[in-house]
């Protein structure tokens, strides 16, 4: 295939790339075998999806390119282009470097708004997408900073159109949130630009397309709800999910449309599985929020990814005895996901129309440049030129291990926020806890040789970067000091540990300093304060806290521990609001935070105040910049702890 970029600059009608678009040559064969199948179909549908750009900034902008010429050329298929729905299933934005760049005059020049966020929206636009449903993402820095991001704004003399898509969501209640302009549901979705929805129609060729977003109801326990109201409540079965779901599939039905696309961001494809059986009438399922790598025997890999999770698409059957089909691809631009399929004149889908060659996951393998890209990628380099320290190995951010094990990218962090509370402490803190869903992605090299052996480096040149720091903690959380009994202590890694099973990748895992903490997941996992008997032993120094799944020793005595802000204010749905006396402490001033209110006691001015570039005083980016430009700041005094197989961690301890 010629290696013809479309400009991603086309969002903004700086250039046409139609051009370059019919030059691309066709990137599949026709399918003999089942196109004929194809053209006795009642109808045929060509879906384009992708989800999750909330990982890798530079995979994510080296990709972007090649992954739009892609979309173009689907769009733009001699056999299926009139039949093309292009959908996105959440986390279109994120807070960090990419998001802030929109604030910044030569991106506003170019795009005319100056809010964060705006330049994935702006993507989003240049890919042609249809509709969206909310990822948490969207939501990390509250509802508000969404509802900006999707709007219209015009700055010297150039106009900014907001989103040309509506975001859907039928188990939101988004009435308590003003920013929002809520539209009609069931309204055509060119009709719904900047505007919020449950569900929203697209007519192709004469045949209505019933769209429906849900998002997972944990969403109040890992990013910024405000006065959102998620339905049926963070407590939920997946029974009780789907008849909330079910509720717009009527309707929809209702209206006389038979093929139903639901677009779902439940964090866990095993949600999406669920509910597929669950369902009626829902024909597709784009799944959102896990990164599930889905491919199959005729798709190649993203060149830093070593295999498929699983084969594309899974397939359901409903209670009706119907096939569904649930579709996924992992995220950063990395991967277009397009799925083909025949529809009977029920509305029926023909699994005999699936066809390997056409359908699965196409990498974004090949990169170009274009105009935005350039100026965004000039402000990351700025960022990732600030070096505040040096490491030798690998850093290991990746999803997959934070959220399951202990990684020495965990441990640092975790180390780093422990010194630098003891900075800032009036009197010593012992033990540090954090969750690996705060860790966004890994600080080195993935190298994948032709034989698919992966070999993990550190940086090219060994440096640590703001751009790192910006990129692997995006949230950039405020760090607190709290005082806890061993009783409540062990209460919270019973939490932290609640959700993890094989093939989960809970946010709550947590990554420690200063412990040591075995458990067990076939013991019973934690519903409510005191149960669970997972945590099996827990050290701290010499004291033996929990041995045999009880308590050592006095229930009662104390610990002082450091979190972040997110945690301690309920995120995760971490129980420390349950502490009997936790003797709080901000080490930081209100600004910034997300809180107005400044708790005192927190020695400020014995921040070494190495880092002034970025963040704030006492939040979690300041606190490793200061740990590295105080420990690591040379080539010769560079991080040097490997990562370990999870056999060989020594913090956290999976016994089975």
């Amino acid at each position: 295939m010629k290696k013809l970029i479309c400009a991603i600059a086309v969002a903004f009608a700086l250039y046409s790339c139609d051009e370059e678009i019919k030059e691309v040559e066709k990137i599949v064969e026709v399918d003999a075998s089942v196109q004929a199948k194809l053209e006795n179909s009642a109808f045929v549908l060509q879906l384009l999806h992708y989800a999750d750009v909330d990982g890798d900034e530079e995979i994510a902008l080296n990709s972007i390119n090649q992954f739009a010429t892609m979309i173009k050329h689907f769009q733009n298929d001699v056999l299926f282009s009139e039949n093309t729905l292009t959908v996105n299933s959440g986390d279109i934005i994120i807070p960090g470097p990419r998001y802030n760049t929109a604030e910044e005059s030569v991106i506003r020049a170019m795009t005319g708004s100056d809010e964060p966020g705006h330049i994935d929206i702006a993507f989003a636009n240049a890919f042609g997408v249809d509709a969206a449903v909310i990822g948490n993402h969207e939501l990390d820095q509250g509802p508000g900073e969404l509802a900006d991001a999707i709007s219209s704004e015009s700055k010297n003399d150039v106009t900014f159109s907001g989103s040309n898509f509506p975001y859907l969501a039928t188990n939101i209640d988004f009435s308590g949130e003003s920013d929002f302009t809520v539209g009609t549901d069931g309204a055509e979705t060119n009709t719904l630009g900047t505007q919020v929805a449950k569900y929203a129609v697209k007519t192709i060729k004469g045949e209505k397309i019933g769209i429906v977003g849900a998002a997972s109801p944990t969403f109040p326990k890992i990013t910024s709800v405000g006065n959102l109201v998620f339905s049926p409540g963070v407590e939920f079965t997946n029974e009780q999910l789907a008849a909330e779901i079910q509720t717009s599939v009527n309707t929809l039905k209702g209206m006389g449309i038979n093929k139903i696309v639901l677009l779902a961001h439940m964090q866990q494809i095993s949600v999406e599985k669920a509910l597929a059986e669950l369902l009626t009438d829902v024909d597709i399922i784009v799944a959102g929020g896990s990164n599930t790598r889905m491919g199959d025997e005729n798709d190649i890999l993203f060149q830093t990814d070593t295999a498929f999770d699983e084969e594309y698409p899974y397939t359901a059957t409903n209670p009706n005895d119907e096939p569904v089909l649930v579709v996924n691809v992992d995220g950063d631009y990395k991967y277009l996901g397009r799925l083909i399929v025949g529809f009977d004149e029920n509305g029926v889908i023909d699994t005999e129309t699936l066809s390997t060659i056409y359908n699965g996951v196409y990498p974004s393998n090949n990169n170009g440049v274009s105009d935005l890209e350039d100026a965004v990628s000039d402000l990351i380099d700025e960022q990732f030129s600030n070096v505040i320290g040096y490491s030798n190995v690998f850093l290991d951010g990746r999803r997959e291990q934070v959220r399951t094990e202990e990684t020495n990218l965990g441990n640092m962090s975790a180390d780093a926020n422990l010194w630098y509370a003891n900075l800032l402490s009036p009197e010593p803190v012992d033990i540090s806890i954090k969750n690996g869903g705060g860790i966004r992605a890994a600080m080195g090299q993935i190298v994948v040789a032709p034989d698919g052996t992966t070999t993990l480096l550190p940086s090219a040149d060994k440096t640590i970067s703001e751009g790192h720091l910006r990129a692997a903690f995006k949230f950039d959380n405020g760090l607190v000091r709290l005082t806890v009994t061993a009783a409540e202590l062990k209460d919270l890694l019973e939490h932290g540990f609640a959700a993890s099973a094989n093939g989960a990748t809970p946010g709550q895992f947590p990554q420690v300093a200063g412990m040591v903490v075995e458990y067990d997941t076939s013991k019973t996992a934690r519903t409510t304060k005191g149960t669970g008997n997972r945590v099996q032993k827990l050290s701290i120094g010499q004291d033996l806290v929990v041995d045999g799944g009880n308590i050592q020793g006095s229930s009662t005595r104390t610990f002082n521990l450091v979190t972040l802000n997110f945690l301690a204010n309920g995120g995760d749905l971490y129980p420390f609001s349950e502490l009997s006396a936790p003797n709080r402490i901000n080490f930081y001033e209100g600004a910034g935070f997300g809180e107005d209110t400044a708790y005192p006691g927190a020695i400020l001015t014995n921040d070494p105040n190495n880092n002034s570039a970025f963040s704030y005083t006492g939040g979690e980016q300041d606190a490793i910049a200061e740990y590295m430009l105080e420990l690591h700041a040379s080539a010769e005094t560079a991080y040097d702890v490997e990562e370990t197989t999870i056999d060989n961690d020594t913090r956290i301890i999976k016994l089975n």
